[in-house]
């Protein structure tokens, strides 16, 4: 589930006492992988994900409300989301859309079958892969040509490979060393999906995982 940052402290708080109370702790295998974990009393665990990494030494604050202060803080993100049927490129600030591009090319889907029909189609859906990540990484020039000032943040969403492939572009080398929010489960990108996208980016990911037993 997706929390906005302003609904954060409040999910927590049922959480805690639909579970007994919970203590919240920062864990992370680097800097970059931060999460608040909650562990309840009756062993129920939640994994609160930083959408805007690095998360900041929570002090005295705590972790929960480090987190909150720090996905609701304002931030230009660039997102790019690039799935099969095409890319969407937008300019989000505080969960507006500021500006958009798009690239319209389709990659066909793997298949089973095998020998030469095989390879000639992977050449095929290969080159077609190439050419939308072309497109996408044209989109994200053009989106950034026009922003005001470099974005803080970027925002992945849809295939991991093509994302890959978008951000090797030499154009785009500043966004691809941008800190990085976690990939984004999307549908096929339209304006739509992109404009959901600038206000899903601020939101907190939550995973649950019931008590044993």
């Amino acid at each position: 589930m997706e929390v906005s940052p302003e609904r954060l402290a409040g999910w927590v708080e049922r959480f805690s006492a639909a579970h007994g109370g919970c203590a919240a702790a920062v864990e992370a295998a680097a800097v970059e992988d931060a999460v608040v974990r909650l562990s309840a009393t009756d062993g129920a665990v939640a994994v609160l994900e930083v959408p805007r990494p690095p998360l900041p030494p929570p002090g005295e604050e705590g972790p929960v409300a480090a987190l909150a202060r720090h996905a609701g803080a304002s931030c230009t993100a660039l997102l790019l989301l690039v799935r099969r049927g095409g890319a969407a490129v937008g300019l989000a600030r505080d969960g507006a859309l500021l500006d958009h591009a798009s690239a319209s090319r389709y990659v066909q889907s793997r298949t089973a079958a095998g020998g030469w029909s095989q390879q000639r189609y992977a050449r095929r859906r290969s080159g077609q892969a190439g050419e939308l990540a072309t497109a996408a990484a044209d989109a994200a020039v053009r989106v950034l040509h026009r922003a005001p000032g470099a974005p803080q943040l970027l925002v992945p969403g849809g295939d991991r490979p093509l994302l890959a492939a978008v951000l090797e572009d030499p154009r785009l080398r500043s966004a691809a060393a941008l800190p990085r929010a976690p990939l984004m489960d999307v549908r096929e990108p339209r304006l739509q999906v992109l404009a959901e996208a600038a206000q899903r980016c601020r939101a907190v990911r939550v995973r649950v995982s019931d008590a044993p037993g």
